[in-house]
């Protein structure tokens, strides 16, 4: 078993590997030590090797994702090694093998997740012409790439996308921009090969060209984008049909902020690390937690686009006078978007199709809201969002209303959905009544008023008679246990009873686990038009909560123009007053270009 093991952490030496033994995940050696420190758990010995005791601790396997949750936390990777084997047929260790490695940019279970906060993969690759940058969130599929110029405008956007892991080559030259970084992974030169990013990004997206996407020529983004790609395929270990596209992020199509702007203006954390008194905590009130992540993508690129703007601010005002219709029901819709992303990694669980199969049931209610407001904008997120109908039918005959945690666990797949599946819970279920039958007329055939008929998972069904009368047990009782007051036996009909209920139950089970299964194939074919709901739904819940926040603020629409000057007039600071004990004083401001011949200095606004 050590000899696997060891096989096994040579090809995982960097991070720790949790090795499947029975009930728990274990550890060895140094990633033993390491793992007793990072969560506080025991430290044991097991064996010797070289004659020193070999260092081990253990976690339990059904509390895996709190421990992980915690190492992801810390900024460890872990690779998670499973029995694949049947223990019942295998001569030596059980066939194990690494089935996926978790790392802080590529989770997507909810418990490793922050759900308002967006968790990224990052790449950045350097050539003498510039930079290459690529982002993606696993947990959604969003994928992106930019070419900063400069030192300069790469920390900026290092500032503003903030990775929970950054990949970079092996001979990248600029360490003082990154180090320090959370989640710093070094990675092959081989990896950022142009022509291997190309054939990997047409593969994955099943395109002879990259031209579709606006990214063909942008050749030290996609140096970054393919070893992105390349690092969760190893990880992941399954497709990936949640990422379809790529998108060029332009510098020129948001308004510039240097690394430090963007940290004194606070928009998501200020300037102490915390998340109060910062632009999204005054103006993020969204419902879902899709919303808040968008709405703080938002905030941190501005757009310029000022069609984008006018339309944005024409669609606030239609909704303002359905916002307490719309947000009662949006809210039930949840976390769309990455029960989606786990679909595609099929990893969803139970719960995660119930909560889809929810938020399916809210669509035609938005829809009839929505169907009134007087807004082209309003009207192609409808058309967006979609109907769904035989996919709720789907899975509200398929899944049960409260289904339990793990498909392992049974009882997830809803009566009447598989007449097989049926019959076989059936006759399982019906052992209740059987044993109960049969106490009572064991009984009276053996007039012994002790026996007790019962289950116990390490020995199965028994007759148990109490030692004071077990002299009396008929000679075609076969003793099974012996306890301290009682003894327990067996007889050919129950045994031959026990064989067909304990059969039934892992056939259900095994049948459940297929029918689940069938279900990811039934859904992953709509998953483009579902993600694109999840983003119109998305957008809504933005578009929802700015129409509320513009209300109960009192803000004001403002007018843009292409001539050069702001004015306000009774500004006010967004965050400030919403701080104060005592009303904001508001103030006006008037910024124009400069007359000629005429000394400006620079106004110090942090005084």
């Amino acid at each position: 078993m050590m000899q696997q093991y060891l096989k096994l952490k040579a090809q995982h030496p960097e991070i720790l590997l949790f090795y499947r033994m029975g009930d728990f995940y274990e550890l060895f050696y140094d990633d033993a030590k390491r793992a007793s420190q990072l969560l506080d758990i025991s430290l044991t010995k097991r064996g010797a090797s070289a004659g020193e005791p070999i260092p081990m601790a253990g976690i339990p396997h059904h509390a895996v994702e709190n421990y992980l949750a915690k190492l992801v936390n810390q900024g460890e990777s872990v690779a998670i090694c499973e029995q694949i084997g049947d223990p019942a047929t295998s001569k030596g260790p059980v066939e194990r093998k690494v089935v996926r490695i978790v790392t802080p940019g590529t989770i997507s279970d909810e418990a490793l997740l922050q759900e308002r906060q967006d968790n990224l993969l990052a790449a950045i690759w350097q050539d003498g012409k510039g930079y290459g940058y690529a982002t993606l969130d696993i947990s959604s599929g969003r994928f992106r790439l930019s070419e900063p110029a400069d030192r300069e405008t790469m920390a900026a956007e290092l500032q503003r996308t903030n990775p929970a892991e950054l990949l970079y080559a092996e001979d990248f030259a600029e360490m003082a921009l990154i180090e320090g970084r959370r989640g710093l992974r070094r990675r092959p030169l081989w990896e950022f090969e142009i022509d291997t990013a190309r054939q990997q990004l047409n593969l994955q997206f099943g395109t002879r060209d990259l031209v579709g996407f606006g990214v063909e020529n942008a050749s030290r983004g996609l140096c970054a984008a393919g070893c992105l790609l390349q690092y969760v395929k190893d990880t992941q270990r399954t497709s990936l049909p949640h990422i379809r596209s790529i998108t060029m992020e332009r510098q020129q199509d948001s308004i510039i902020m240097d690394a430090a702007t963007r940290r004194n203006l606070e928009i998501t954390q200020n300037l102490a690390g915390g998340v109060e008194n910062t632009l999204a905590a005054v103006l993020d009130c969204t419902v879902t937690p899709m919303g808040s992540r968008m709405l703080k993508r938002w905030l941190h690129m501005p757009v310029r686009n000022t069609n984008i703007l006018r339309e944005r601010q024409q669609t606030i005002g239609a909704l303002q006078d359905t916002v307490s219709e719309l947000q009662p029901v949006l809210r039930q819709v949840g976390d769309l978007e990455r029960i989606l992303a786990r679909l595609a990694l099929r990893t969803a669980r139970p719960r995660d199709l119930a909560r889809m199969r929810h938020a399916f049931q809210q669509l035609p209610e938005l829809h009839a809201q929505l169907e009134t407001v007087d807004s082209a904008p309003v009207q192609a997120l409808r058309k967006k969002m979609g109907d769904f109908a035989e996919l709720r039918d789907l899975l509200e005959r398929a899944i049960i209303d409260a289904p339990p945690v793990l498909v392992r666990d049974g009882g997830v797949i809803a009566p009447g959905y598989h007449e097989e599946l049926d019959e076989w819970r059936a006759l399982a279920d019906g052992a209740t009544d059987y044993l109960d039958r049969l106490e009572i007329r064991e009984r009276e055939r053996t007039g012994l008023d002790t026996l007790k008929v019962g289950y116990n998972a390490v020995h199965g069904y028994y007759i148990q008679i109490s030692r004071g009368q077990s002299h009396l047990a008929p000679i075609n009782y076969v003793r099974r246990q012996t306890l301290k007051n009682a003894e327990r036996y067996i007889i050919p009909e129950l045994k031959e009873y026990e064989d067909k209920v304990l059969t039934s139950k892992g056939k259900a089970l095994a049948l459940e686990k297929q029918l689940y299964d069938e279900l990811f194939d039934l859904l992953l074919p709509h998953l483009a038009d579902l993600q694109q709901s999840a983003n119109a739904l998305a957008e809504l819940d933005v578009l929802v909560n700015l129409a509320e926040r513009a209300w109960t603020l009192n803000y004001t629409c403002p007018t843009f123009t292409d001539k050069p000057g702001i004015r306000i007039t009774e500004g006010r600071h967004p965050v400030v007053e919403q701080v104060l004990n005592e009303p904001f004083i508001a103030n006006p401001l008037n910024l124009s270009p400069p007359a000629p011949n005429v000394d400006h200095y620079r106004p110090q606004y942090g005084r």
